[in-house]
Protein backbone atom coordinates (compact mmCIF):
# COMPACT_ATOMS: atom_id res chain seq x y z
CA UNK A 1 0.00 0.00 0.00
CA UNK A 2 0.93 3.45 -0.55
CA UNK A 3 0.35 6.79 0.48
CA UNK A 4 -3.30 7.09 -0.49
CA UNK A 5 -4.10 3.43 0.66
CA UNK A 6 -2.20 4.07 3.69
CA UNK A 7 -4.90 7.36 4.50
CA UNK A 8 -7.57 5.73 3.38
CA UNK A 9 -7.38 2.76 5.63
CA UNK A 10 -6.79 4.84 8.53
CA UNK A 11 -10.18 6.53 8.25
CA UNK A 12 -12.07 3.33 8.21
CA UNK A 13 -9.79 2.50 11.47
CA UNK A 14 -10.51 5.55 13.14
CA UNK A 15 -5.97 5.96 13.35
CA UNK A 16 -3.90 8.58 13.12
CA UNK A 17 -3.50 9.57 9.56
CA UNK A 18 -0.14 11.36 10.85
CA UNK A 19 1.25 7.93 12.17
CA UNK A 20 -0.05 6.11 9.02
CA UNK A 21 1.48 8.51 6.69
CA UNK A 22 4.99 9.13 8.41
CA UNK A 23 5.47 5.28 9.17
CA UNK A 24 7.73 4.33 6.91
CA UNK A 25 10.04 7.35 7.93
CA UNK A 26 10.15 6.01 11.42
CA UNK A 27 12.85 3.43 12.25
CA UNK A 28 12.96 0.73 14.98
CA UNK A 29 10.20 1.28 18.87
CA UNK A 30 8.06 4.79 18.43
CA UNK A 31 7.02 4.47 21.69
CA UNK A 32 8.18 7.76 23.62
CA UNK A 33 9.16 9.74 20.39
CA UNK A 34 5.13 10.26 19.33
CA UNK A 35 1.86 10.32 20.98
CA UNK A 36 0.06 7.35 22.06
CA UNK A 37 -2.44 8.01 18.60
CA UNK A 38 0.88 8.60 16.54
CA UNK A 39 2.18 5.37 18.04
CA UNK A 40 -0.86 3.03 17.05
CA UNK A 41 -0.75 4.72 13.57
CA UNK A 42 2.58 3.82 13.19
CA UNK A 43 1.77 0.04 14.16
CA UNK A 44 -1.16 0.06 12.07
CA UNK A 45 0.90 1.49 8.87
CA UNK A 46 3.09 -2.06 9.39
CA UNK A 47 0.50 -4.66 9.85
CA UNK A 48 -0.87 -3.27 6.51
CA UNK A 49 2.44 -3.99 5.09
CA UNK A 50 2.47 -7.38 7.11
CA UNK A 51 -0.77 -8.39 5.44
CA UNK A 52 -0.24 -6.56 1.86
CA UNK A 53 2.99 -8.39 1.55
CA UNK A 54 1.85 -12.15 2.55
CA UNK A 55 -1.61 -12.17 1.04
CA UNK A 56 -2.00 -14.68 -1.53
CA UNK A 57 -3.71 -11.99 -4.11
CA UNK A 58 -0.73 -10.07 -3.79
CA UNK A 59 1.97 -12.84 -4.21
CA UNK A 60 -0.34 -13.82 -7.34
CA UNK A 61 0.00 -10.12 -8.48
CA UNK A 62 4.24 -10.32 -8.33
CA UNK A 63 4.24 -13.20 -10.73
CA UNK A 64 2.81 -10.84 -13.25
CA UNK A 65 5.89 -9.31 -13.16
CA UNK A 66 8.87 -10.86 -15.71
CA UNK A 67 11.97 -12.17 -13.88
CA UNK A 68 13.83 -8.69 -14.71
CA UNK A 69 11.56 -6.70 -12.24
CA UNK A 70 10.09 -9.06 -9.81
CA UNK A 71 12.84 -7.68 -7.16
CA UNK A 72 11.04 -3.99 -7.44
CA UNK A 73 7.19 -5.63 -7.48
CA UNK A 74 6.36 -5.28 -3.95
CA UNK A 75 7.17 -1.36 -4.76
CA UNK A 76 5.56 -1.50 -7.99
CA UNK A 77 2.61 -2.95 -6.51
CA UNK A 78 2.16 -0.36 -3.65
CA UNK A 79 2.12 2.49 -6.51
CA UNK A 80 -0.47 0.64 -8.68
CA UNK A 81 -2.92 -0.05 -5.60
CA UNK A 82 -2.97 3.80 -5.26
CA UNK A 83 -3.73 4.20 -8.78
CA UNK A 84 -6.43 2.10 -8.51
CA UNK A 85 -7.83 3.50 -5.40
CA UNK A 86 -7.55 7.10 -6.64
CA UNK A 87 -8.91 5.73 -10.28
CA UNK A 88 -12.24 3.96 -8.58
CA UNK A 89 -12.29 6.32 -5.22
CA UNK A 90 -16.13 7.01 -5.86
CA UNK A 91 -17.39 3.97 -6.08
CA UNK A 92 -15.37 2.82 -2.98
CA UNK A 93 -16.41 6.07 -1.18
CA UNK A 94 -18.97 7.25 -2.85
CA UNK A 95 -20.17 9.31 0.61
CA UNK A 96 -17.51 12.24 -0.41
CA UNK A 97 -15.27 12.74 -3.20
CA UNK A 98 -11.58 12.13 -3.39
CA UNK A 99 -10.86 15.66 -3.03
CA UNK A 100 -12.75 16.61 -0.14
CA UNK A 101 -11.00 13.53 1.37
CA UNK A 102 -7.44 15.04 0.98
CA UNK A 103 -7.88 18.52 1.98
CA UNK A 104 -9.08 16.91 5.39
CA UNK A 105 -5.92 14.41 5.24
CA UNK A 106 -3.78 17.23 4.92
CA UNK A 107 -5.54 19.58 7.72
CA UNK A 108 -4.79 16.58 10.01
CA UNK A 109 -0.97 16.14 9.29
CA UNK A 110 0.62 19.62 7.95
CA UNK A 111 -0.24 21.04 11.68
CA UNK A 112 1.87 18.85 13.78
CA UNK A 113 5.33 18.41 10.50
CA UNK A 114 7.52 20.48 12.89
CA UNK A 115 8.65 17.44 14.93
CA UNK A 116 8.44 14.96 11.72
CA UNK A 117 11.03 12.91 10.41
CA UNK A 118 13.17 15.68 8.14
CA UNK A 119 12.52 13.30 4.81
CA UNK A 120 8.64 13.15 6.02
CA UNK A 121 8.57 16.64 6.11
CA UNK A 122 10.19 16.63 2.56
CA UNK A 123 7.30 14.00 1.11
CA UNK A 124 5.28 16.65 2.14
CA UNK A 125 6.06 19.66 0.75
CA UNK A 126 5.74 18.02 -2.73
CA UNK A 127 2.62 15.35 -2.28
CA UNK A 128 0.07 17.56 -1.53
CA UNK A 129 0.97 21.24 -3.13
CA UNK A 130 1.37 19.16 -6.69
CA UNK A 131 -1.97 16.49 -6.04
CA UNK A 132 -0.09 13.37 -6.34
CA UNK A 133 -2.82 11.65 -4.76
CA UNK A 134 -5.53 12.70 -7.69
CA UNK A 135 -2.89 12.43 -10.55
CA UNK A 136 -2.06 8.39 -9.25
CA UNK A 137 -5.21 7.75 -11.00
CA UNK A 138 -3.29 8.78 -14.43
CA UNK A 139 -1.33 6.04 -15.56
CA UNK A 140 0.87 7.99 -17.66
CA UNK A 141 1.83 10.15 -13.94
CA UNK A 142 2.55 6.45 -12.13
CA UNK A 143 4.88 5.90 -14.76
CA UNK A 144 6.42 9.23 -14.11
CA UNK A 145 6.40 7.91 -10.47
CA UNK A 146 8.17 4.75 -10.98
CA UNK A 147 10.77 6.43 -12.91
CA UNK A 148 11.33 9.68 -10.46
CA UNK A 149 11.90 6.66 -7.66
CA UNK A 150 14.65 4.67 -10.36
CA UNK A 151 16.28 7.90 -11.32
CA UNK A 152 16.62 8.68 -7.10
CA UNK A 153 17.78 4.96 -5.87
CA UNK A 154 20.00 3.64 -8.95
CA UNK A 155 20.01 -0.10 -6.93
CA UNK A 156 16.21 0.32 -7.32
CA UNK A 157 16.49 1.14 -11.21
CA UNK A 158 14.53 -1.78 -13.13
CA UNK A 159 11.34 0.28 -11.19
CA UNK A 160 11.26 2.64 -14.01
CA UNK A 161 11.25 -0.49 -16.46
CA UNK A 162 8.46 -2.21 -14.28
CA UNK A 163 5.68 -0.04 -15.67
CA UNK A 164 5.71 -2.46 -19.01
CA UNK A 165 4.49 -5.01 -17.34
CA UNK A 166 1.67 -2.75 -15.66
CA UNK A 167 0.80 -1.83 -19.08
CA UNK A 168 0.79 -5.77 -20.10
CA UNK A 169 -1.22 -7.45 -17.22
CA UNK A 170 -3.82 -3.83 -16.33
CA UNK A 171 -6.57 -5.76 -16.92
CA UNK A 172 -5.19 -8.51 -14.22
CA UNK A 173 -3.80 -5.88 -11.82
CA UNK A 174 -7.33 -4.18 -11.80
CA UNK A 175 -9.27 -7.59 -11.50
CA UNK A 176 -6.94 -8.29 -8.20
CA UNK A 177 -7.17 -5.01 -6.75
CA UNK A 178 -10.79 -5.53 -6.50
CA UNK A 179 -10.58 -8.77 -5.42
CA UNK A 180 -7.78 -7.35 -2.35
CA UNK A 181 -8.55 -3.88 -1.59
CA UNK A 182 -12.18 -4.18 -0.08
CA UNK A 183 -10.99 -7.31 2.24
CA UNK A 184 -8.59 -4.69 3.46
CA UNK A 185 -11.09 -1.79 3.74
CA UNK A 186 -12.91 -4.66 5.71
CA UNK A 187 -10.34 -5.34 8.06
CA UNK A 188 -9.75 -1.64 8.87
CA UNK A 189 -13.57 -1.11 9.98
CA UNK A 190 -13.61 -4.31 11.52
CA UNK A 191 -10.00 -2.75 13.22
CA UNK A 192 -7.80 -5.83 12.91
CA UNK A 193 -4.99 -4.36 12.05
CA UNK A 194 -4.76 -3.73 15.89
CA UNK A 195 -4.62 -7.00 16.97
CA UNK A 196 -2.37 -8.68 14.17
CA UNK A 197 1.53 -8.93 14.60
CA UNK A 198 3.84 -6.24 13.09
Amino acid sequence: MNFLAHLHLATLADSSLLGNLMADFVRGNPEGQYSADVVAGIRMHRRVDVLTDTHPLVIQARHLFSNSYRRVAPITLDIIWDHFLSLNWDKLVPTYSLPAFIHHARSQIEPHLYYTPEKFQELNAFLWRQNWLIRYADLAFIADVLKGMARRHPRLSALSGSFQDIEQHYADFDALFWQFYPYMMEKAENKDFYCLPQ
